[in-house]
């Protein structure tokens, strides 16, 4: 006689989640961690083909150096906090976007316009870099237009203009962020319950009441929470972009940390200095952590950490 066959659904216990969970905390330990020995060359004199028994201990010395007047310190990290402080700025975009996306009652354009924007970010910088060089560069579309109807085009293009770097560098990230950072938003809008919104009709709320009473403060926390972590990251910019972008032009407002510590590593093979720059930067993102944290908690009641 055949028997009957039961399925039991498996019940891993705490240890079975634990053991599953080792080769994730393993690779994190690995590609976090581990590199963090490498601090230890900020404090010798290092220089590549030897062996770290073999160079000079200088203890403090290339973090004094970083400060002291030989070093691009102050301009970089002016670049760095501008940029930054442009993209803080900028976080209320996919608030707005994701709301006004969310009162498009037409599904399949709503769909056609969240596609077009979010596929920007998945695009490489160097595509969009080909992309602007194409359009704003001196033999690009953009003077071809101007030549076209008489005008007299930029003899540099907008991509080699030092005084509008920073603003050029802010819309391109702009575009290229906008609709990705807008999906969180959107999920939060759909979290809220559809009964609030029915209750204000009855009441008779119109369009722009609903979203100042119901949508606004029911995505004020995941804002807040998005806004404190990129306060956090102030001195992370990112590399792809600035690196892409970077010519002798505009290299004195767009050479940002990340690019300086790249510059002074690599090309510069000057690696104790690159390595207390690093050190350094990790170390203020880790107490600006700490400090939105502590921003959070005193604004809201709830800690992000």
């Amino acid at each position: 006689m055949l028997k009957k066959f039961v399925y039991h659904k498996p019940n891993p216990s705490g240890v079975g989640l634990c053991l599953m969970s080792l080769p994730f905390l393993a690779l994190v330990i690995a590609f976090t961690y581990v590199p963090l020995f490498g601090w230890v060359y900020a404090f010798f004199d290092y220089r590549v083909g030897l062996s770290l028994s073999e160079t000079k201990f200088v203890g403090l010395k290339y973090f004094f150096f970083i400060f002291s007047g030989g070093s691009e310190f102050l301009r970089v990290m002016r670049n760095t906090l501008v940029l930054s402080g442009l993209s803080i700025l900028s976080t209320p975009f996919p608030v707005v976007f994701a709301i006004m996306l969310h009162e498009v009652k037409n599904l399949k354009f709503r769909r056609f316009v969240q596609t077009i924007t979010t596929f920007p970010n998945f695009i490489s910088y160097i595509l969009v870099f080909s992309l602007f060089f194409s359009i704003f560069s001196y033999d690009g579309l953009l003077n071809h237009v101007i030549k076209l109807f008489g005008g007299t085009p930029s003899p540099i293009g907008l991509l080699g203009n030092n005084d509008k770097a920073w603003v050029v560098q802010w819309l391109i990230s702009i575009w290229k962020t906008l609709g990705w950072n807008s999906i969180i938003y959107l999920a939060a809008i759909a979290g809220i319950d559809l009964e609030l919104y029915d209750a204000a009709t009855v009441d008779g709320a119109g369009k722009l009441a609903k979203i100042k009473h119901i949508t606004i403060p029911g995505i004020y926390s995941t804002f807040m929470v998005l806004f404190l972590l990129q306060v956090s990251n102030l001195l992370n910019n990112g590399f792809d972009q600035y690196f892409v972008f970077f010519n002798a032009l505009v290299a004195d407002k767009i050479e940002i940390l990340d690019y300086h510590i790249y510059k002074i590593g690599i090309l510069a093979n000057d690696y104790p200095q690159a390595t207390a720059l690093g050190m350094m930067k990790s170390v203020i993102s880790v107490l600006l952590l700490f400090a939105a944290n502590g921003v959070s908690k005193r604004i809201r009641g709830e800690s992000i950490v």
